[in-house]
């Protein structure tokens, strides 16, 4: 009996291992583009950003773009918030109590903007990020740039 519980040691230790070797070793966070100058991309898309020592954007297995770490320019955040006054109406129709509280909820985006110059060309893009992962976005974003993100929110334009 003993040598049945040294194999099944042995047999759990190799399994481990196995997965802590395939786990991926870089972040990768899934985003929504919005909109910029990435070539053949339309606003909508879901694509992956994996960051390292450059942020790589893919869509599904191919490779969009690569920026290095010192080809961005600026970082920028912001926020779109709106009243859910459609599913308010929707939810009235059923019952008109739970239909009147949903349209004092509201509803947050959240977008992260970058802009680069690689070999003299410069680019930039939006981007909407979900709302568990935008902070981990920007923080990998400003650790392997070095450069802080600008709140776009509060920049206030005055004409």
């Amino acid at each position: 009996m003993y040598t049945y519980q040294k194999l099944l040691a042995g047999i759990l230790c190799f399994s481990v291992s196995a997965l802590v070797q395939g786990a991926e070793t870089s972040s990768a966070y899934s985003l929504k583009y919005d909109g910029g100058s990435i070539a053949d991309l339309k606003t909508g898309a879901d694509l992956k950003l994996h960051i390292s020592d450059s942020l790589r954007f893919t869509k599904g297995k191919d490779e969009l773009l690569v920026i290095p770490a010192a080809a961005v320019q600026e970082i920028s955040y912001g926020q779109d918030v709106h009243r859910r006054v459609g599913a308010a109406i929707g939810l009235a129709v059923v019952s008109f109590g739970i239909g009147a509280l949903m349209a004092l909820s509201k509803s947050k985006k959240h977008f992260i903007g970058l802009t680069w110059e690689i070999d003299g060309k410069k680019g930039g893009a939006a981007f909407q990020a979900d709302k568990n992962d935008y902070r981990g976005v920007l923080a990998g974003i400003e650790g392997v740039t070095g450069k802080k993100a600008i709140n776009s929110d509060a920049l206030t334009v005055k004409n």
